[in-house]
């Protein structure tokens, strides 16, 4: 009887799938990438939730120099040498009474059996690989996927550095975004209405006293 979790895990490892989310950001090349995850990473960001990947892979093969009899002999025997030594340690562990003279046999005979393959293959692929060269696969561009929920969120740490933005407190209003040169200058406050003038007061008539003024 098998366990579903399992096996379903053993389906993920055989059967991979593209995550799927949203394109926060892309770059040009890996290391700009890893360090934009350690920014989220740093920011207590669920990095859990967040895959780089890479689009338009590419072979590409460095030509690090030209082979050499020379050079062939050095490189086998150095690599035969590793040999050597490797199998006269495991005769010092497996037999303490072996002397440390062994060991040296070992690596000389390493050196020259490694010396001596290196030579003969060269001298067979000579005409066809001359040169030695090292062969990656690298990427045009690399995204950095997020769930869909959490875009906005990781937007806004790559953009502060990793920040995060503090909420504004209760009753604060943000200040006035200056103006554009193209946008229409606003519109002048209404003016309030003139006071009413107070009425004149009537002539006296002829005869009688002027009110006397308020005290």
């Amino acid at each position: 009887m098998s366990t579903p979790g399992l096996n379903n895990q053993r389906n993920r490892i055989l059967f991979p799938t593209l995550p799927r989310g949203e394109v926060v950001a892309t770059f040009e090349s890996y290391p700009e990438a890893q360090q934009a995850v350690d920014v989220l990473a740093r920011a207590d960001f669920p990095v859990d939730k967040v895959s780089i990947v890479g689009s338009d892979l590419k072979s590409v093969e460095r030509v690090t120099g030209k082979l050499t009899w020379g050079r062939v002999a050095l490189a086998g025997a150095a690599s035969g040498a590793w040999l050597g030594i490797f199998f006269g340690l495991l005769l010092i562990i497996f037999s303490p009474s072996v002397s440390l003279a062994f060991v040296l046999a070992a690596l000389l005979l390493g050196a020259g059996f490694g010396m001596l393959w290196g030579i003969v293959s060269y001298a067979i692929n000579r005409r066809r690989r001359d040169f030695t060269s090292i062969q990656q696969v690298i990427a045009t561009s690399y995204s950095v996927l997020v769930d869909s929920d959490l875009g906005n969120r990781a937007r806004n740490l790559l953009a502060s550095g990793g920040a995060e933005e503090p909420a504004p407190a209760p009753g604060w209003t943000p200040p006035a975004q200056p103006q554009h040169p193209s946008d229409p200058p606003p519109a002048p406050p209404a003016s309030a209405p003139p006071a009413a003038a107070p009425p004149a007061a009537a002539p006296p008539a002829e005869g009688e006293r002027p009110p006397a003024p308020p005290a």
